[in-house]
């Protein structure tokens, strides 16, 4: 009922704002101009920036919203959309292009929740990731789109199969006690991804995101990691394999947060597939490999989910704005989601920030790190927690804390020095070397059809 009401709440304070909007098609240089509209008409709150370009060229913009634009500040989280990844499931580009203008619009007549949103986060909005794609598919129109054209990148390639495969090592790693969280890139990966799937590698890489969403056509489901299951001898286009995180219970409640404030995504019942509270766990649907959500939540601190969010990848213009308004609430009431658990701030004992520190939850398998500054946010359902934070060359701080259901609670800590008593030296005869990392193993990529993400 709780879901409800604030759904509910929600759309009520969202309504006023439907009526300004267009629902159109956009391609590219369309879409570049609403961009930059949006920048114009909002220039104290939004940043534009491209990320790289295309294989054909085309920049990959994002449109920044924050009360302080191109600049992080310290406990102020990171937010990402993701729109596009296919080109021919259109409808997240529109929709997020049509929540571009309507928080620039909702911020100018005062609305207090969404400028306390802009204040409070950095939220950063891609509305498209395959430029070229969609450009393929626009060219058929949605009357006679075909199921998987533009799909692809100008190369090919499906992009939400082309990050380094994580998952692989991190099955592996957790049967010998490895690292269970920013496991680290294979020396030769930048030669095995596309121009798109590098620039955003490198996005990530550069800001410390917190939260994120890639959306997607073809069901109407939110999907959470993992996407990739351990056991990868099924064959079948349908595979029932629950492969849960270790954050498992936080990633269902983010993704009911999106499908209980959606218009009808929450029922269940949606293009002839029956998903209980219109949530799914990955591999649970059927296991993707080298997908872009497992790949943010093993590589980096931002946990990502996957939405699919109509039926028809290429929904005519006339369905687009029962459309946004069927997501609307939903897009806000996810961003808000990044304000949860706890957040605070690593420092030595003369006040500078720690970066890199590992923050580490007991009871829940996966740790995050401190940015640049030395502030950290970690996600985390209400509860009392035993949270410990560690950096090489300091002693590591331990305190236990109980997180509400609103706002995040604070937690600092401030480790003082590690002081290593130094041993006599002595001569040895040998020469130390160092153990050398485990080597991944190599698994071929599966051959699929006919999926959705």
């Amino acid at each position: 009922m709780a879901g409800w009401l604030r759904a509910l709440v929600g759309a009520v304070l969202l309504l006023e704002g439907a009526a300004a909007l267009s629902f159109l098609h956009h391609r590219y240089e369309e879409m570049v101009q609403a961009l930059f509209r949006v920048q114009s008409q909002c220039p104290y709150v939004t940043r534009i920036y491209s990320i790289g370009r295309s294989v054909e060229g085309r920049h990959l913009y994002v449109l920044e919203f924050s009360d302080y634009p191109g600049i992080h500040e310290a406990l102020e989280p990171e937010f990402k959309y993701v729109g596009n990844m296919h080109g021919n499931e259109v409808l997240g580009r529109e929709l997020l292009l049509q929540l571009s203008e309507f928080l620039c619009e909702e911020y100018r007549r005062g609305n207090e929740r969404i400028s306390r949103l802009i204040h409070d986060t950095r939220i950063h909005i891609m509305p498209s990731m395959n430029p070229d794609g969609y450009e393929v598919a626009a060219k058929q129109g949605p009357d006679s789109n075909g199921y998987l054209t533009g799909r692809n990148n100008a190369n090919g390639v499906d992009l939400n199969r082309n990050f380094p495969d994580l998952n692989t090592f991190m099955y592996y790693s957790r049967e010998i006690s490895g690292p269970n969280h920013h496991i680290p890139l294979p020396d030769n990966w930048k030669s095995q991804v596309e121009p798109e799937t590098l620039a955003v590698i490198q996005w990530i890489s550069s800001y410390n995101f917190v939260l994120s969403a890639n959306l997607h056509g073809g069901a109407v489901v939110a999907n959470y990691p993992y996407d990739k299951s351990q056991d990868q001898r099924f064959r079948s286009h349908r595979r029932t394999v629950n492969t849960p995180t270790p954050d498992d219970k936080l990633f269902q409640k983010l993704a009911k947060t999106y499908s209980y404030a959606h218009g009808w995504m929450h029922r269940g019942w949606n293009c002839g597939d029956y998903f209980a509270d219109g949530i799914t766990n990955g591999a649970s649907w059927y296991s993707l490999s080298k997908g872009m959500q497992d790949f943010n939540y093993l590589y980096t601190n931002c946990f990502e989910i996957t939405l699919e969010l109509s039926c028809n990848k290429f929904p005519p213009e006339e369905d687009l704005e029962r459309q946004w308004m069927a997501n609307r609430e939903a897009l806000v009431a996810f961003m808000e989601e990044v304000h949860q658990g706890i957040k605070g701030m690593v420092s030595d004992e003369n006040n500078n920030g720690i970066a890199g520190a590992v923050i580490s939850v007991q009871g829940i398998s996966h740790d995050i790190t401190s940015g640049d500054m030395g502030d950290y946010f970690r996600l985390l359902l209400p509860g009392t927690y035993t949270v410990t934070a560690s950096a090489e060359g300091y002693q590591p701080q331990t305190v236990t804390t109980t997180v509400g259901p609103a706002a995040p609670s604070l937690v600092h800590f401030q480790l003082k020095q590690d002081v290593v008593k130094k041993a006599p030296e002595r001569k040895a005869s040998g020469t130390r070397t160092n153990n050398k990392a485990l080597q991944k193993k190599v698994v071929p990529r599966a051959t699929r059809r006919g999926t959705q993400r």
